[in-house]
């Protein structure tokens, strides 16, 4: 195995280890293998940040089947940093899952969730390596079917009302995606996102470029949870269970929003988002009426796991209005709060969970005394909560 093969590693390790976890008897298995595959995705990302920090982009071909006839891998200093935030959260709340998904998740129940668990990975880790626009809808798809199952095994059948909503949005979004997929290829005959960036500036005027770039950031807005199309989301972080709100929170959304960052800048090209199109504005009036809308509403919650839902509505309004600017200071402004909101957010629900573990709820009325019952933890959820607000940095 050369290093050049790592991408199809990252995606094919969970995929296979995925099953094997239903036909493993034991859940502390099932775990086992999933810390253990999760953990080696964490250090191929690595590897993989190394290697395109010191040579540049690495690139995959499947089969050997060059783009754009076939399926390519292609790994940049964008994605690379995704992948290692993506498998790091994985791994770190899989350590905190053999506690948690016990507490929480019924016995006959644990290899189905581990299973899709790593499923979730897979697709949220082939989202964000694929250079292949189909290929994404596939890997969406996984980790979206995957994301259902596991917001359904909350502790009670409010789990089952949050991941039917999320599957109605979810669907409604992945058919726009798949919509605006078909519409580029009827026009450029390719899939591949590198042959796209090449063949659509000579089509930018073309009416079917324009309805597919608007399918497009539609389909993915309802993935990434972008006002108003963020309805499923609190339900679905409130009543999933605790190391499902924590993984999805920390990477679903954050892989969403950088496939919307490479549709807008690499593939249609920022002068065609934001000169031919409105979306400059649109994105500013989205997202400021995200950070409004989210953060007025969240302080009126009186369930801290649906509190940092609206919170995370709030956060990703400010991704959106970073991302509007269309200036590579905005454009960084959104990665680095991509990685900021990544491990705090992460880090205030798995505080949550160990709370609500030894406090038993998650409302506000459950944590009276947290402070001194639980100092640390405590602790560490108002470092966490602060992080959000920019203290100290």
């Amino acid at each position: 195995m050369t290093l050049a093969q790592l991408p199809a590693l990252q995606v094919i390790l969970p995929l296979i280890a995925a099953p094997l976890c239903l036909l493993l008897r034991s859940g502390r298995l099932a775990w086992l293998l999933s810390i253990l595959v999760s953990a080696t995705a964490l250090l191929i990302a690595v590897l993989l940040l190394r290697l395109v920090l010191e040579n540049g982009t690495v690139i995959y071909a499947y089969g050997g089947w060059a783009a754009p006839w076939g399926i390519e891998y292609r790994v940049d200093i964008a994605n690379a940093f995704v992948l290692a935030i993506v498998t790091g959260i994985s791994t770190v709340v899989l350590l905190f899952s053999r506690v948690g998904a016990t507490w929480e998740i019924k016995p006959s129940g644990q290899n189905l969730f581990y299973t899709s668990y790593l499923l979730c990975l897979t697709g949220l880790l082939g989202m964000t390596v694929t250079g292949d626009a189909f290929n994404l809808f596939v890997f969406l798809e996984i980790s979206s079917l995957s994301s259902y199952v596991l917001i359904a095994m909350g502790p009670d059948r409010r789990g089952l009302t949050a991941a039917y909503q999320y599957l109605i949005m979810g669907t409604i979004g992945a058919t726009f995606i798949l919509i605006a997929v078909g519409l580029l290829y009827m026009v450029t005959g390719t899939l591949n996102m590198a042959d796209l960036a090449n063949l659509l500036p000579a089509l930018g005027q073309s009416r079917t470029v324009r309805v597919a770039f608007a399918f497009l950031t539609v389909g993915i807005g309802l993935k990434l949870a972008m006002f108003p199309l963020h309805l499923w989301l609190p339900n679905a972080y409130a009543y999933a269970p605790h190391v499902v709100s924590a993984f999805l929170a920390a990477t679903a959304t954050k892989v969403a929003v950088y496939v919307l960052v490479r549709f807008i800048y690499d593939v249609f090209g920022s002068s065609f988002a934001f000169d031919s199109m409105p979306l400059q504005f649109i994105l500013v009036v989205l997202g400021a009426a995200a950070v409004l809308s989210g953060s007025t509403i969240a302080i009126f919650q009186h369930n801290i796991k649906r509190m940092l839902g609206y919170s995370s509505v709030a956060q990703i309004g400010y991704m959106i209005l970073g991302l509007s600017l269309a200036s590579v200071s905005g454009l960084t402004a959104t990665l680095v709060h991509l990685l900021n909101h990544a491990l705090m957010k992460g880090g205030l629900f798995l505080a949550l969970a160990c709370m609500a573990f030894q406090l038993g709820g998650t409302r506000l009325v459950d944590l009276a005394g947290a402070g001194q019952r639980m100092p640390w933890t405590s602790a560490a959820f108002v470092v966490g909560g602060l992080s959000l607000i920019g203290v100290p940095l």
